[in-house]
């Protein structure tokens, strides 16, 4: 193996952008016998979000990582293999994001917990007696969905919420619901005493020790990172980081060009990175790009979500796909699907030495959702359109 130079606290920006592709699981071929469920436990959080177009974000993230993993592979894993009697291998809750969390965390979410039940006061009103009487049928008939509790919405209209569902909701917040799965995309919920195995089903952990812990975790998901990069990992407040970094086993490190401290999991400065660089397609959600200032500084790449934008403002696209190859960001792709045709809308290249990578990014992904052509609409740099359109017609023959 190669070593890095010790003391190993200076590192140069390949240095720590190698770091953090091997830490998220891009660098170095993945132990795909531990396959989604080691993947959620590497990455400690996987975000969800409802936009679907090759496939749901928390599908995405293991497919980046493993490849072909099939839809009904990545829910099982997530959830409750049908084999296995012990329960839900991972819940949902409030992280980076809405996000599936490893089960084995739960006990380390207890301050957001407590914090909820301290601060109850929400955007929604919550009728008398409503908790109580959701409390009351998940303990009779549970698991069960927001509609099957007597409905999710009042009207059509996004946030309009029944007094079940801001119940549900709530209870979920404080930690006496949990969600147990995705069903068609609806939440399904439980008690936790119920779902969540009783050696983790506590909040004896004070705020101090389950802010540490997660430091560590989000430190170890990076390989490296700055103050904000690591509070940003779990949505932590900067105070909580800077109380318990120094005793959360992380250490200081600083990184060419970056400006600023920087922590790195000590495993991640024993050896140099090396191995092979998955070429992929990324979500727009995916924790290697989580951080829009943090992608800026390790990849000089500018990554945006358009979803939200007005059509005629957007500028890559509703959901461009940064494409990873070679260890770099080197273009975006945003897909769409019709039929058995995988669509790319608008295609972004940095330069002729990304055809290859985007092309292959391409390819692989079509077979994933079982398309069996490729079509580019448009092609940013027009004179690149031809080599993208003959490598694609080169890797589908």
């Amino acid at each position: 193996m190669t070593t890095l130079p010790r003391p190993s606290t200076e590192l140069s920006a390949d240095d720590a952008r190698r770091i953090a592709l091997r830490a998220q699981g891009f660098l170095g071929a993945p132990d795909r016998r531990a396959g989604v469920r080691g993947v959620l436990r590497h990455l400690g959080a996987v975000q969800l979000d409802t936009i679907s177009v090759l496939a749901r974000s928390h599908e995405l993230v293991p497919y980046a990582r493993l490849g072909a993993v099939g839809r009904k592979t990545v829910e099982r894993a997530y959830w409750q293999d049908g084999a296995s009697p012990d329960g839900p291998h991972a819940f949902e809750y409030w992280s980076h994001a809405a996000c599936i969390l490893p089960v084995e965390e739960w006990p380390h979410f207890a301050f957001r917990r407590r914090a909820y039940r301290n601060r109850p006061h929400w955007h929604h009103e919550l009728p008398d007696g409503v908790y109580d009487q959701v409390i009351k049928q998940l303990r009779a008939e549970g698991p069960l969905t927001a509609t099957e509790l007597g409905g999710a919405k009042k009207t059509n209209d996004w946030w309009d919420w029944s007094g079940t569902k801001v119940a549900v909701e709530r209870a979920l917040m404080y930690g006496e619901v949990v969600c147990v799965e995705r069903r068609g995309w609806k939440r399904v919920y439980d008690l936790a005493e119920r779902a969540v195995p009783a050696a983790l089903l506590h909040d004896e952990l004070d705020d101090t020790e389950c802010v540490r812990r997660l430091v560590r975790l989000a430190g170890q998901a990076l390989g490296v990172g700055t103050r904000a990069d690591i509070a940003d990992y779990h949505r932590l407040k900067s105070e909580q980081v800077e109380a318990v970094i120094a005793d959360s086993g992380l250490v200081p490190v600083t990184v060419a060009g970056w400006g600023k401290p920087a922590w790195a999991d000590p495993a991640a400065l024993e050896t140099a990175p090396r191995g092979r660089h998955r070429t992929t397609l990324l979500s727009p959600f995916d924790s290697l790009i989580w951080e829009r200032a943090r992608t800026e500084r390790i990849f000089g790449f500018t990554h945006r979500l358009e979803a939200y934008v007005p059509k005629p403002k957007r500028v890559y696209g509703y959901f461009a796909m940064p494409v990873l190859a070679g260890g770099r960001l080197v273009g975006r792709v945003d897909p769409a699907r019709e039929g058995r045709t995988l669509v790319a809308r608008q295609v972004t290249l940095d330069g002729p030495k990304a055809v290859p990578g985007v092309a292959q990014a391409l390819v692989e992904a079509a077979s994933w959702v079982d398309c069996t052509d490729v079509r580019v609409e448009r092609v940013d740099a027009p004179d690149l359109r031809e080599p993208l359109t003959l490598e694609l017609a080169r890797l589908l023959a």
